[in-house]
Parts: structure tokens; sequence; C-alpha cells
């Protein structure tokens, strides 16, 4: 049986973000089996913050232990980072739920207009990042720069996902926790008086975070039903996990499939990821705890195509079975889907591209599937940002989504 790669464009995310190290070891993490409810518990907005934090940038990844239970969305810590351009940016911590049930502290950035607007409540873009890395010192809210509105008049809130704090690994692909991150992210936006959040919003995510947006689609209205999933912006999404499509279909390192063996082992009780390595493979288990996706890629490319596993994940049990639980795509959702590509992608080549398409197309999904010539997986955001801003614009305008499936 072929292997699945997992599509996450790893070389243009290397350097990212700074790296350094954590003291979790991922080889041995052993969780208890908790059920996640289908939603969370009612939601309510605070109306007061706690004080700003003031310590140093790595002490704000140290969450408060035991970490006080609270509702998703709940701020545990912020702290400013720049005030420009008419618009405040602040690194916040707050509470998700992970797939196992378990409250979570998960960082993150918020930028939000300074001044009120003139009615209402602004809306919200919630963005899903690609890949950094699983250890915190990789996490994007580090290095304090503002996330890419879009052109959205309103607020931006962009999750570095649960378990990107210290002593935890983040849930690299475990589809409900980076979906309660991605939608917790827009609960804590409501919890800043001063960024007069609503309950309109827009999801955003490419690569990893296109794995992650399209989870985030099938799973908000049960999570959150108290806010307004208007659309969902996918950009060449990880999905298809257990299908490769053509030769272009295996350049991505073996190593990124390691990524997802382990965050989503995080998630799921049972599963020993390290029991699928080859020694040599194990050997370097601790750069997952230190490193970012440059580190990362440096020790584990020499045993890409033989060396890494031991047995295969994607065939074995229990992996086999958690791999095909967070492939996405599978739910119709009522909030509409912008799913881009390009047709140069050879991370996430076009055949799989298509081949999501023809999923949500198949399960009745409103989607718009808009192909950017001759973009690669590094230029599909820059080339196709005017059309995904208008889209977004229009779905905040409460124009209808077109839907370009083809006609059965």
């Amino acid at each position: 049986m072929r292997r699945a790669t997992i599509l996450i464009t790893a070389a243009l995310l290397a350097g990212a973000a700074g790296c350094a190290s954590t003291s979790h070891h991922a080889g041995s993490a052993k969780t208890r089996t908790t059920t996640v409810a289908p939603t969370s518990p009612p939601i309510t907005t605070a109306t007061t913050l706690p004080a700003a934090f003031t310590g140093t940038v790595d002490a704000f990844y140290d969450p408060p232990k035991p970490l006080p239970a609270a509702q998703p969305g709940t701020l545990i810590r912020y702290q400013p980072v720049s005030d420009v351009g008419g618009r405040t940016t602040w690194r916040i911590l707050y509470h998700s739920i992970d797939a196992a049930g378990r409250d979570q502290p998960t960082p993150g950035l918020i930028s939000f207009p300074d001044a009120a607007p003139t009615s209402g409540d602004w809306p919200v873009l919630s963005i899903g990042p690609g890949t950094v890395g699983l250890s915190t010192r990789c996490a994007l809210s580090r290095t304090g720069a503002s996330p890419d509105t879009f052109g959205t008049d309103g607020v931006v809130v962009q999750t570095d996902y649960i378990g990107m704090v210290d002593g935890q690994l983040q849930r690299y692909l475990s589809g409900p926790s980076e979906a309660h991150s991605m939608i917790d992210a827009v609960r804590a936006a409501r919890n800043i008086p001063a960024a007069h959040a609503g309950t309109r919003w827009v999801a955003f995510g490419h690569s990893q975070g296109g794995h992650s947006a399209l989870f985030t689609n099938q799973l908000a209205k049960a999570y959150a039903p108290e806010l307004d999933l208007l659309g969902t912006v996918v950009g060449a999404p990880a999905a298809q996990l257990t299908r490769l499509y053509g030769p272009n279909d295996r350049i991505v390192p073996h190593v990124v499939e390691l990524l997802g063996l382990f965050g989503i082992a995080q998630d799921h009780p049972g599963s020993d990821p390290g029991s699928y390595l080859t020694p040599a493979a194990r050997a370097k288990v601790p750069v997952l705890e230190h490193g970012c996706m440059d580190q990362i890629i440096g020790a584990f490319a020499g045993m890409a195509d033989h060396g890494l596993f031991a047995k295969d994940p994607v065939t074995t049990e229990p992996a086999a079975t958690f791999v095909r639980q967070n492939d996405p795509g599978r739910v119709k959702a009522p909030s509409p889907i912008l799913l881009f590509e390009g047709t140069e992608d050879t991370y996430v080549v076009p055949a799989r591209a298509a081949a999501v398409r023809a999923r949500l197309c198949g399960i009745g999904q409103t989607t718009q599937f808009l192909s950017l010539t001759g973009a690669n997986h590094g230029t599909e955001i820059i080339q196709g940002h005017e059309q995904i801003s208008a889209w977004i614009a229009d779905r905040f305008a409460g124009e209808p989504a077109l839907d370009n499936c083809p006609a059965k």
C-alpha cells in the first residue's frame, strides 16, 4: 500500500520562527482517554481584562500551573506588541479544548483597529498558519509580526495552535485541536473589549492551515453556535492523506509525515509514535522537541527515503485509524468554501487539490474552486491575494457565494 505524504511546504516555512528548546519528550507522551463533546459549554464574553503581561517573551509561553479552569476563549494573558497604522497588535494566550477534551492554554496574535466601529461590532478573520515545527519556540506569535488582514476592516486573529506552549508539542494535523484553536481565537477576540469583535467571522488557512480551515468549517457550527461563520478560505490543504498522485507527488520529505505522526499522537492515548521509527530515527526525536523546520529537515532528510520508519504509520494501527480520522472535507457545512491551488504546486499537486474539490462537491458542500496559473506553493497566496480578499469582503457584505462544482 502506498505511503501517504502529508503535504506541507516545509522549505517555504523553515525560517518562519526562531527555534530553541522545550522540555517535553514527544516519544514517551501518554494521556488518558476522554471524549470531546459536540459543543463547548455556553459562552459568555468578558467585560474586563487581566493586567498586561510584563514578563519576557519566553515567559509568556510558560502558562500558569495548574491552569485555572475557564471557558474556551477566555484570555489567560496578553502582551502588547505594536500600535502602528491605526491598528493594535497583541500577543495572546487563551483557553481552548484539544481533541481529547482537555482545557489547553493556546497562544496566538490579535490585531484590531484602534478606532471603534461606527455601528455594531467589527467582523473577525481567523487565520490558521502553515507549518513551522512542533516546539513552542517556533510559534509565529513570538515574532510579533501582524497577521495579514486580506483587506478586512476589522479584527484579525492568528492562532499558533494548541500545544505551542512550554512542556507540550503542537497538535499538528489533529483536526479538532486545530479547529478549536481557530474558533476559540475568535472567542478570545470577543473577550477583549477594546477590539469590539462581533460574531460574524471568516476562516482562512493555507497548507497545514488549509487542513485546519477544513476542519474549522465542518466543526464550527456545533462547537461554537453563538458565532456566525460566513465562509472559509482553504489554500492547497493537507488532505486526501492516504493517497499519492503520481511521480510529482513524492518530493515532500518524509520528515513532514513524521510531524503528523507525533502531532496527532498528542491527542490520541495509546499511540506511541516512537514505536513506528527505526532506532536511528528514534535517536533524533529530541530535535522535534527543540527544533523548528530547518533543524528538523536537517536532522531527518538524510533518512527520508529509507531508515525513517520501522513500520508504516499509514497502514499500521492505531496510527492508521488516526490518519483516517484526521483527513478533512467529509462533512457538509452551511458556510461556503473558497478552495485555491497553484498549477505549479509540487507540494500539494494539482491532482490532489482536484481530489479535495471532488470530495467537497461530492458531499454537496458549496465550493468555489480557484486555480492560479503558474503559482507554486510559495506564491499561491501572493498571486491569489486580490481574489481571496474580494471573496472575504463579499462574505462580510452578505453577498451570495459562488458554487462552481461540476453539475451532477
